[in-house]
């Protein structure tokens, strides 16, 4: 699996972190900033880690800012993109078993670096459990498509 990182500012010291439990674990992945000590607009950067996992470039995207929210609202704009702000266990794990999100956000402001991580575990190993859940994503999908047509 490959992932596409990138933060703002405020999400910068938990991506730090998340980036030393990703070496560690020898997981690709790709940094697509910020940088430490720059203040960023969150929208420049999470659009385009999104963009690059919409591209095929990257299976997956974790996103960071101050409450994880505003990096959940650009990505989503992304047809293809399903991002969710998790800030526990339960979140973490129904994102991807109900929603099979390909985008995880947290925010720097509301986690400390050893919750995100116990998130991003979380997140990278559990599986999408299709079934009554994969209609409601395919509805997700159509309803995408539907969007764009009125463009």
């Amino acid at each position: 699996m490959r992932l596409a990182l990138a933060s703002d500012h405020a999400g910068y010291e938990l991506k730090k972190a998340v980036i030393e439990y990703l070496q560690a674990e020898g997981l690709d992945f790709e940094d697509f900033g910020c940088g430490p000590g720059e203040s960023v607009d969150y929208v420049d950067y999470g659009a385009e880690a999104a963009r690059r996992v919409v591209n095929g470039e990257f299976d997956r995207a974790i996103l960071f800012c101050g409450t994880g929210l505003g990096m959940a609202v650009v990505a989503n704009k992304f047809p293809g993109i399903i991002a969710t702000a998790c800030w526990d266990e339960f979140t973490a794990t129904v994102s991807r078993s109900h929603n099979n999100s390909n985008c995880l956000t947290l925010g720097g402001r509301v986690l400390d670096p050893e919750k995100a991580v116990s998130l991003v575990k979380i997140w990278l190993k559990e599986e999408f459990e299709g079934g009554r859940h994969q209609r409601r994503v395919d509805k997700i999908h159509l309803l995408e498509q539907e969007l764009h047509q009125l463009k």
